[in-house]
């Protein structure tokens, strides 16, 4: 791409939105995504990442753009998630969120990689409300596919850590016309925070779109 930039999504009540409300369900958090970024999109091709609930962020955000706009990604690249329209993925939402703190740990382990609460409490506190708004948002978002429904013809890969929990992601290659890659690297769920993971991902990932011949 020319002019190309990467651009990171940043959801209310994190890091520097600290402040702000969490996104209250999945469709109003997509259309906040797509309003800020829906003039770039229009104007260059664009790829999207997504690592666990980010993946499902991605591809809501993906299917919005797509029924909406007409817009499609060049590739969509998911990492440590089932695919949408799984047996695993319709479990998980079938389950509900907890009410206890404990169960919610086990919750979200289920979802994705094993989770260790610091020992300070208001720390725990804080983090046990980021799980629990995280779950609440993943319960809102919904996804069906229909027999005739390929809803996308871009490419797309799967990226999942060795040591984290066994994804059933051979559902993504129902959702394209296009190939279907899988990748596993070496570290739990938090696999991309390894420099040479991150390494890979990022030459892998720039080595597709330059791929895509746009």
């Amino acid at each position: 791409f020319t002019s190309s930039a990467v651009l990171c999504i940043r959801p209310p009540g994190r890091e520097t939105r600290l402040g702000e409300l969490f996104p209250k369900d999945m469709t109003s958090f997509v259309n906040e995504i797509t309003s800020v970024l829906l003039k770039d999109l229009k104007e260059k091709p664009f790829a999207l990442f997504g690592h666990s609930l980010g993946t499902y962020t991605s591809f809501a955000v993906a299917l919005h753009l797509k029924e909406k706009y007409g817009l499609e990604p060049v590739h969509l690249f998911v990492s440590s998630a089932h695919a949408p329209n799984s047996a695993a993925h319709l479990a998980i939402k079938s389950i509900g969120v907890p009410d206890t703190n404990s169960e919610l740990l086990a919750y979200v382990g289920m979802l994705g990689g094993n989770f260790e609460l610091p020992p300070n409490e208001d720390i725990r506190r804080n983090i046990a409300l980021t799980f629990r708004r995280d779950a609440e948002l993943f319960m809102t978002f919904s996804f069906e596919k229909t027999d005739m429904n390929t809803p996308f013809s871009c490419d797309v890969t799967c990226f999942s850590g060795s040591d984290d929990k066994i994804y059933d992601v051979q559902g993504w290659q129902e959702l394209t016309d296009g190939d279907t890659a899988f990748y596993e690297l070496p570290g739990d769920h938090f696999y991309l925070l390894k420099p040479s993971n991150e390494s890979f991902l990022i030459k892998h990932i720039t080595r597709c779109i330059e791929n895509a011949g746009l």
